[in-house]
């Protein structure tokens, strides 16, 4: 409980320091009206508070509104992101503009927190912000191919597809699974993997979410493992919605769907301990195909060598830029194919849906195909389309 509230509280003084920077960058609009600055603080108040009460409604069971301020208020944020990343470069100049002006006063006409200057950001910023809408519903499919020498006589590929980070629940219902079911079962896979924050919301209620996952029959099956949201929205209904999915739930555990294929999945850290996935990795036959599931992209110690593959996700690829430059500074491993020691490979998808706000901007949302390939004539090679 401690923790949780912690988190919420750094949320909001966070949220809310942004949103005085951002007040700062649009003033010079608002001065001299009688009331704008005074409307404008008050929404801004209301929006800070919004996340939270998004969550209240939707644990006390007042659906219709919930999802609707999770429209409006996770929107604002989208926009506000991009604000507050325009008005901190009008800050820091500004800042350097009032410290040359002490030695030279004319340096304080350098300045642009001026109207004409606001203006140009909240343009740009409306802008960027529609664009990120389009782009979110552009789903892509990545395609990776990888050549082993663990796939036997008669298993010419194992195609693996996989889904991460789609937040089912108040914004993305069935209007947006279903043509991610669609993709998948036009791709065929032998395997269907989740890897973690696959609900973001009170989502016992959406049974047909449930129906829609159920189409998809893989021969090899349905793995998923948990991300922090899981735990977020509640463990018990997260794992329910899984499993009632058709989903194989993996925490710090193994399955073996094939004679020479080895899963191995681990909880996320969210759940209250460290992934530890040395011990299953060391059990693990090493002439298998062992593919890690782990939502976070981080590569436990000693772990490399022990696997073939990984897949994780979390970072969603920074989702909207600037701010995959901060992703990459907490996960420098945060989008695409990284080849490592051992032989090891990891892959971190830029994840299936969004968090927060309904928009990405430079970071597409992924199906990830991984093509197995036992040939070793043939190429690595990686590709989208």
């Amino acid at each position: 409980m401690f923790p949780m509230l912690l988190f919420v509280i750094s949320f909001l003084a966070i949220y809310a320091a942004m949103h005085v920077l951002v007040f700062w960058g649009v003033y010079p609009l608002l001065a001299g009206h009688p009331l704008l600055p005074t409307l404008t603080a008050g929404w801004m108040a209301l929006m800070i508070v919004a996340p939270v009460t998004v969550r209240l409604l939707d644990r006390n069971g007042y659906q219709l509104p919930a999802r609707a301020l999770a429209w409006v208020g996770y929107s604002w944020m989208g926009f506000l992101f991009l604000a507050f990343a325009l008005f901190l470069l009008f800050g820091l100049w500004h800042l350097f503009v009032l410290a040359l002006g002490k030695l030279l006063p004319a340096a304080t006409l350098l300045t642009i927190h001026r109207p004409a200057a606001s203006a140009l950001v909240l343009l740009a910023v409306l802008a960027a912000g529609l664009y990120g809408f389009l782009e979110a519903a552009d789903l892509r499919v990545e395609t990776v191919r990888l050549i082993s020498s663990k796939l036997p006589d008669g298993v010419e590929r194992l195609r693996i597809a996989q889904v991460s980070d789609l937040h089912l629940g108040l914004i993305h219902r069935e209007e947006a699974l279903a043509p991610i079911v669609a993709r998948i079962e036009q791709l065929a896979p032998d395997l269907l993997v989740a890897t973690g924050d696959i609900v973001d919301a009170q989502i016992s209620h959406l049974e047909e979410l449930s129906d829609l996952w159920n189409r998809l029959s893989p021969p090899l099956g349905k793995y998923a493992v948990t991300g922090n949201h899981e735990f977020y929205a509640g463990l018990d209904q997260s794992l329910d919605y899984l499993k009632r999915s058709g989903f194989t739930v993996l925490r710090n555990t193994a399955a073996a769907p094939a004679d020479f294929l080895r899963i191995i999945g681990v909880d996320d850290p969210a759940g209250g301990g460290a992934p530890d996935e040395l011990p299953l990795l060391e059990q693990a036959d090493q002439k298998n195909f062992v593919l890690l599931l782990k939502h976070r992209p981080r590569i436990g110690p000693h772990c490399e060598g022990l696997f073939d593959l990984q897949l994780s996700g979390h970072a969603h690829g920074g989702q909207i830029f600037p701010f995959r430059l901060l992703t990459r500074l907490f996960y420098p491993l945060y989008d695409g194919l990284y080849r490592l020691a051992g032989g090891s490979v990891l892959y971190t998808s830029r994840g299936t849906g969004t968090w927060g706000p309904p928009m990405r901007i430079l970071s597409p949302p992924e199906i990830t195909l991984f093509e197995i390939v036992r040939h070793p004539q043939e190429a690595n090679e990686h590709s989208s389309h």
